[in-house]
């Protein structure tokens, strides 16, 4: 069973008030009377002392100090002559005192203990037999030969100190129980800090250092609340610290691992993507090596495939580059203000006669719009956009180009009618290589990384970028900062 601080404490303060008590008292016991007699021996020897240098030979002349000091001492006072003879007897009025009294027999007594004072005085210890009563007696020689007798009981000193020792039980038994009254209330009191500083100590081993210490103490439970709230503070910056670099390491961990898979996918995409070209432009290499084709048709036909399977590869190959060059990190932006609406009627301008040939319509905003960015990686978001919408824009054919004003930004949207995006897809088209219809033909020339590129410059921009579908198509958008708009990236 576990013993609080509180209970020791109070255990061992009563201990020792009960332990001094009782020593008190048995040095009371022990020692009291023993005092008393030696004190009350003193008093004789000094009285004795005083009353000689007082006494001339007549006693009448100092009876009113003989009186006072056998009344003070409560002991019977003699004196007589060297030959025994009375001179002065405290038991017997003055007026009936005679001057040549014999001193009367000396009462049957047991003689305990004899001490010799000086060579004038001798204080004896002797017990009465008729009275059963001990007395200390005096017998001083004065210095006219003349005999001091003092003659004092001991009952008195007796009962004194069996007064005195029953007070002390008394007043030891109090002290006691006020004693442990304050022992209790000191110990609760004393051990109220590491209370505080344990409670405290708990909440930091549960890792909850929002628990202060409130005491103010100038002493060393104060200096150790102040440590406690130090190491409570230190700790908790340490481990938020520890925290915050772990989940740094486990999102570099995750992003890592994703590279790892993209990396993979990457090859392995790219890979495939090359691996058809390769062996077209290979066979058809070959086939003219081995003059299989005979007329200049043919042999115009195996050249025509092999130009435009390597341009398919050139065109891989370069977005492949800008993809790279931007993603890296490497690449620095070349900002400026510019009208987006002149941006767009060049490059529509460039597509009249794809429009046309598909049968696709055309709408567009032509309202003057001034943003602030790169020009030519805006102009190849557009490009990637409005290729994509052309590629895709079926039912009514419809292409349409807008803008929207935000609070601070413009957004581009770039609309085309046709089938809508499966919304499991809806998050990876921007992964390179991703295509939504694995079954299209190789005459569309689409490898998967037009939007790609347009998620990689809309980063490198700051910008949000995305994608909606709507009830007869979809919709991608892009943001741009308004022109001499100032952003920090």
């Amino acid at each position: 069973m576990t013993v609080s601080i509180r209970t020791k404490l109070f255990m061992i303060l009563s201990g020792l008030m009960l332990f001094f008590a009782l020593l008190s008292l048995a040095l009371t016991h022990i020692g009291l009377e023993k005092f008393y007699i030696w004190q009350k021996k003193d008093i004789l020897i000094t009285s004795s002392t005083a009353l000689d240098d007082l006494y001339r030979g007549n006693p009448d002349e100092i009876a009113l100090e003989l009186e006072r000091v056998a009344n003070t001492l409560g002991a019977g006072i003699m004196i007589f002559t060297k030959e025994n003879d009375i001179k002065y007897n405290s038991f017997i009025p003055i007026s009936k005192q005679k001057l040549n009294d014999h001193f009367p027999p000396h009462p049957p007594s047991i003689i305990k203990n004899t001490e010799v004072i000086n060579n004038q005085t001798v204080l004896e210890m002797e017990q009465d037999q008729n009275l059963k009563i001990d007395f200390m007696v005096l017998k001083h020689q004065m210095n006219n030969e003349d005999i001091l007798f003092i003659r004092q009981p001991l009952a008195p000193i007796s009962e004194s100190a069996t007064v005195a020792a029953q007070f002390i039980i008394l007043t030891g038994m109090l002290s006691i129980l006020a004693g442990c009254l304050w022992a209790f209330f000191f110990a609760k009191r004393f051990t109220l800090p590491l209370l505080e500083l344990n409670r405290i100590a708990q909440s930091m081993s549960q890792l909850n250092f929002t628990q202060k210490c409130t005491m103010n103490h100038s002493d060393e439970f104060g200096e150790l609340g102040k440590s406690i709230n130090h190491l409570s503070d230190q700790l908790d910056n340490a481990i938020s610290e520890l925290n915050q670099k772990n989940k740094k390491l486990i999102a570099d961990v995750e992003k890592e691992r994703k590279l790892d898979k993209m990396r993979r996918d990457f090859v392995s995409s790219v890979s495939h993507e090359l691996k058809t070209p390769l062996s077209l432009i290979l066979g058809y290499a070959e086939g003219l090596k081995e003059n299989i084709a005979h007329d200049e048709n043919s042999k115009n036909y195996y050249c025509s495939v092999i130009i435009d399977e390597a341009e398919k590869m050139d065109k891989l190959v370069k977005d492949l580059l800008n993809l790279s060059q931007i993603e890296s990190g490497f690449y620095q932006l070349n900002k400026s203000d510019f009208d987006l609406s002149l941006l767009l009627n060049d490059i529509t301008l460039k597509y009249l006669a794809i429009l046309a040939e598909k049968g696709i319509t055309l709408e567009i905003d032509k309202e003057t719009c001034l943003v602030n960015g790169d020009i030519l990686r805006i102009e190849q978001v557009l490009l990637n956009l409005f290729n994509n919408a052309i590629d895709h824009a079926e039912l009514t054919k419809t292409v349409k180009i807008s803008m929207e004003n935000l609070e601070d930004r413009i957004r581009v949207f770039v609309y085309n009618s046709g089938q809508q995006i499966p919304s499991e897809s809806l998050d990876k088209i921007w992964t390179s290589f991703y295509k939504v219809d694995k079954a299209r033909t190789r005459e569309q020339v689409r490898y998967g990384l037009g939007l790609s590129i347009v998620r990689a410059i809309q980063e490198l921009h700051g910008y949000p970028y995305g994608v909606d579908n709507t009830d007869d198509g979809v919709i991608f958008w892009f943001d741009l900062g308004r022109a001499n708009d100032e952003q920090t990236f």
